[in-house]
Formats: C-alpha cells, sequence, structure tokens
C-alpha cells in the first residue's frame, strides 16, 4: 500500500494550488512551492513570503530524507550594534492575555524565498515562473476568508490593522467577515518579481531594495550584507525509532523526538489513562507563541515535503506597493536562546515529519500552532500510529495540550481522564468549542487524507491527466 498523491494546507487556495501543479506532472517539492507561494496570498493572517520556514523532503526513489532550515537569521551584519526598540502589546488569545513585541525592529532575515527557491532547485521539474503563477491568480483575484482565518484576524486586529495593514484586513474600516474577499493588489507586483528575478529578488533584487528602504525609514535592523549572506541550510534528519516505525523529523525547541519517546503505547491503556500519558509525555517548558501554517504534498511517485512557515505575528509594516507584511521574529523573546550574533540562525518549534518502514513512506505530517505545535502533531501522529484512527478522525478529535500545572482541554476529550489530572494537583481549563489555540496539523498517509478545521484546513486530489 502506498500513500496517494494529495495536498493538504492550511486553507482551500493553498490545498488547489499544489494540487494543481501535480497534475501538471510536478513533483512533491513544484506543489509544495507553489502552495506555498499560494498561502503567501491566501493564508496572510498566518503567514507570508518575509517569514522564515522548515521543511522535510523524502526522495522515494533513493529512500532518502532530509530537512530544509529556511528559518529567519539575526540581523546586524555591517553595522554597528544596537538594542531594537520594539512595540509592545497585549493580544487576547482564547482565554489569555499574550504579550508581543513587533514593530520594525523585530523584522529578521527573512527564509521563505530561499527555502522554497532549494526546494525547487533540489526537487523541482517545472519552470520557476509556472509555480508562481497559481499565487498570482489569487493576488488579482483576492481569496475567501475562510472562519478560521476569520476568527484569528479578530484576534490579532491590533497588529494587523497597524499602518498599511488596515486597508487590507479592515476596507472600510471593518474587519473582513467570513466569504469575504482578501484583497492584497500589491501581491500581483511583488510575484512578478519573483517570477521574473527568482527568490533573489527578495535578497539583492527589487524586493530587498524596498526592504532595506523600509527599514532604514522606520528604524530597523536589517542590513543588505545579511540578505547578501542568507542561505537555507540542508541536514540529515533526527530520527526516532517508534512503534517500529521510524519516524523522522527535527529536534531542538520543537521536542518532538523527546516526547515520542517518553509516551508509551497508547492502544494498551484505557481512554483515560491515555489523557493522563500523554500530558505527561508533553510536560516540559513552553515556548513562543506564533502564528504558522503547515502543508504537506505527496506525488505519483511517492515522493513527500511537508513545509511549516510564519511571519511570526508579523511587524505590523508592509512594503509599499507591495502588500508583503515584514516577520517580526526578533520580538520573539522564546526563540532569541543564547548569545546570538548577527548571522545566526534562529531556534525553531516547526517539526516537519515523515514516517517510514521497510516498504517507505507510511505517514507525512506537519503541524502549525507554536507552543501547541508538538502536542498537536503527536497527538496526530499517535492516534494514526497507535490508536489505529482514520486520519481525519485523528485530527478532528479533541486535544490536550499541558502549559505547566495547567492542563487545556478541548471538548471531547476524556472526562476521566481529565479528573485523574485534577485529582493529581493540575487544573483544568475546559475549553467550550474546538479552536485554533489547539494547533493545524496536515497530514497524507497510507490509511488516508487529513486537513485540520481548527485553522479552515483542506485536502485536494490532483485531477486525472
Amino acid at each position: 500500500m502506498t500513500v496517494s498523491a494529495g495536498v493538504a494546507a492550511g486553507h482551500p487556495a493553498t490545498a488547489e494550488a499544489g494540487a494543481g501543479i501535480l497534475a501538471d506532472g510536478g513533483s512533491a517539492a513544484d506543489a509544495a512551492v507553489a502552495a506555498a507561494l499560494a498561502s503567501c496570498v491566501a493564508e496572510t493572517v498566518m503567514t507570508g513570503l518575509l517569514g522564515g520556514g522548515h521543511a522535510i523532503y523524502f526522495d522515494a526513489a533513493s529512500g532518502t530524507t532530509r530537512n530544509l532550515d529556511c528559518f529567519c537569521a539575526v540581523p546586524g551584519l555591517g553595522a554597528p550594534a544596537r538594542r531594537a526598540e520594539l512595540l509592545h502589546m497585549d493580544v487576547p488569545f482564547g482565554a489569555e492575555l499574550v504579550h508581543y513585541a513587533v514593530g520594525p525592529a523585530s523584522c529578521a532575515v527573512p527564509g521563505v524565498p530561499a527555502g522554497l527557491h532549494a526546494l525547487w532547485e533540489a526537487h523541482g521539474r517545472l519552470p520557476w515562473a509556472s509555480l508562481v503563477e497559481p499565487a498570482l491568480r489569487l493576488a488579482r483575484d483576492g481569496v475567501a476568508m475562510p472562519p478560521a482565518h476569520v476568527s484569528c484576524l479578530e484576534m490579532l486586529e491590533p497588529v494587523m490593522t497597524l499602518r498599511e495593514g488596515a486597508r487590507i484586513y479592515a476596507p472600510g474600516g471593518r474587519l473582513l467577515h467570513t466569504g469575504e474577499l482578501l484583497r492584497q493588489p500589491g501581491l500581483v507586483p511583488a510575484l512578478d518579481l519573483l517570477a521574473a528575478e527568482g527568490a533573489a529578488s527578495a535578497y539583492t533584487g527589487a524586493i530587498a531594495a524596498s526592504l532595506l528602504d523600509l527599514l532604514k525609514e522606520r528604524g530597523g535592523l536589517l542590513t543588505a550584507d545579511d540578505l547578501g549572506a542568507y542561505e537555507p541550510v540542508w541536514s540529515e534528519p533526527t530520527e526516532t525509532s517508534w512503534l517500529g516505525l521510524r519516524f523522522q523529523s527535527r529536534d531542538g525547541l520543537s521536542g518532538v523526538p523527546g516526547t515520542l519517546a517518553r509516551l508509551p503505547p497508547l492502544r494498551e491503556l484505557s481512554p483515560a489513562a491515555r489523557v493522563v500519558a500523554f500530558a505527561e509525555a508533553l510536560d516540559g517548558s513552553p515556548g513562543p507563541e506564533t502564528h504558522t501554517t503547515n502543508l504537506v504534498t505527496v506525488d505519483a511517485d511517492g515522493n513527500a515535503c511537508v513545509l511549516t512557515t510564519s511571519l511570526g505575528l508579523g511587524s505590523g509594516d508592509w512594503l509599499p506597493g507591495l502588500d508583503l507584511h515584514l516577520n517580526s521574529m526578533l520580538g520573539e523573546v522564546d526563540l532569541l536562546l543564547g548569545p546570538l550574533e548577527p548571522g545566526d540562525r534562529m531556534a525553531s518549534m516547526m517539526a516537519p515529519s515523515v514516517v517510514l518502514d521497510e516498504a517507505g513512506l507510511v505517514l507525512a505530517l506537519g503541524a502549525a500552532g507554536g507552543t501547541r505545535l508538538r502536542s498537536a502533531l503527536v497527538a496526530v501522529a499517535a492516534g494514526i500510529l497507535d490508536e489505529g484512527l482514520e486520519p481525519q478522525a485523528a485530527v478532528d478529535r479533541g486535544r490536550v495540550h499541558p502549559a505547566g500545572e495547567l492542563v487545556n482541554a478541548e471538548p471531547g476529550v476524556d472526562e476521566a481522564g481529565l479528573a485523574l489530572l485534577e485529582a493529581a494537583g493540575r487544573t483544568v481549563r475546559r475549553w467550550p468549542e474546538r479552536h485554533h489555540y489547539f494547533g493545524g496539523v496536515s497530514a497524507l498517509g497510507r490509511a488516508g487524507t487529513a486537513a485540520d478545521p481548527r485553522r479552515s484546513g483542506a485536502v485536494r486530489i490532483p485531477a486525472a491527466g
């Protein structure tokens, strides 16, 4: 049994862009590039071209897997060191007020354009310009806002309506509603530049020039030397033996390999004991509250790509005439680990993953959600591979996310298990409904496909040629 070709992503338009490329004979990498560019139009509440990301690519012919780090880097090369002047604000996130730091000085060196080019250069088949075209169509026509993205926009209104953002997300003085078109006309020339100049446009070309001009005017830290020096990095994945399978991902802040090692087999436990075991395996220090999106592609040859990208929260600044939102990674204090120097790569919780057995690919999956990314990804992987759930059922079921002594729980989590946690001294916060707080998972596997309703996700299968 093999994994069927398809795309799972955080927005129907993103998934459709990738599936169209697969139908045209593109590889999993081609589809991932096209879908990611489409997400930079359709999912700009979650991600954008000037953000950072991580990918994993499984090559079916050779049976090899590689990680790709295209996350953001610390700026400041070729310039005197100076302290970032950040704009601080509290944003309501579900039942919590979360502190954020944004503004032009929060913008780190973007990695998404270079990462997409690296995927295409290593594993692509179709011309670069053809991979940009689906995103261009979305930018020309506008794209409907799905319910989960509207919910996130309402939460992030203080940042998303700063400066140029008010025109995009609150035209006429009112936030966009479900089904209304998100129009970002500046993305048309931005994508035209990307099609003509390639990813270099964001580092040495016209997009780079616009970025540097804006940051010089507004007090950012990014320099031309930073952009010129940036390179994506290929590496070997971290492999964990789990349930007799090879689980390949990345470590670092993701914490996924360690969580899998602590998680006992769940299929032999009662539903209540599963809740307790899962919460205990996930216990650990909280990480950053970033806003991300994730996509998974598999082509007809069995190659697979999982790509997770983010702007952080976004700085609240958009490139004039190009509608490109700057990232805010330097405002994510939990990503600034240790004494970082200009040029150093920032840490990330992202964990795009593939699972293999002797016959090849079993499952490709990834998650969005900052601190909740790990709990969402491990819960879905365990649901599919350990508990035997259909992929969509594993994604849909209620999730648990521990944050210190507090355990957050969605509806549907076993009440006897939550009572055991409370008896052990934990505080359980029962959320009234399924919520995008609990992350967003995309998955393609032998057992089926899944996209997360918490992010209005979608799966698309390429049309037969």
